[in-house]
């Protein structure tokens, strides 16, 4: 088993013991959507701590998504809700990247690749050399953006 994932379940034993119920609730869900990756498919599968934090990206990206829209909705509550359990998501991820950092990255991409002439036609070629650099550490939106306006 991947350390991360005994990480998630010592946290969860911890916060049950805690009374912690955001803490609990949010770490039996994202516990959830581990296993449920890791039955979809034709067989069932142990995930590495890769794919894990794919998971954990893909929550979090959810919690975020969902706070904005019960923000636009008017229910401040569930929107801080959604805020909070994404705070708890957070802590499991890796550091995420700045804009600098990212900028950066996608400046070296865009000069290994020798994309800079072609323009917007490289941007696929540019975001698959950048997104596994990024994998877990930025979101997916702000890295598309950047290559956008480097390549733009």
């Amino acid at each position: 088993m991947s350390d991360l994932k005994d990480r998630l379940r010592a946290d969860l034993t911890t916060a049950i013991k805690a009374r912690d119920e955001l803490r609990s609730s949010t770490l039996r869900m994202v516990l959830t959507a581990i296993t449920n990756q890791e039955v979809a498919g034709k067989e069932a599968r142990e995930l590495s701590d890769d794919d894990i934090i794919g998971v954990l990206s893909t929550e979090a990206k959810r919690r975020r998504e969902a706070a904005v829209a019960f923000e636009e909705g008017g229910r401040t509550e569930m929107a801080a809700k959604e805020a909070a359990e994404g705070v708890v998501i957070a802590e499991y991820l890796p550091a995420q990247l700045s804009e600098a950092e990212i900028a950066d990255l996608v400046s070296a991409a865009i000069a290994q690749t020798g994309a800079a002439d072609e323009g917007m036609r490289a941007m696929g070629k540019v975001m698959g050399v950048v997104t596994p650099q990024v994998k877990g550490r930025a979101d997916g939106g702000a890295v598309a953006a950047e290559v956008r306006r480097q390549l733009g």
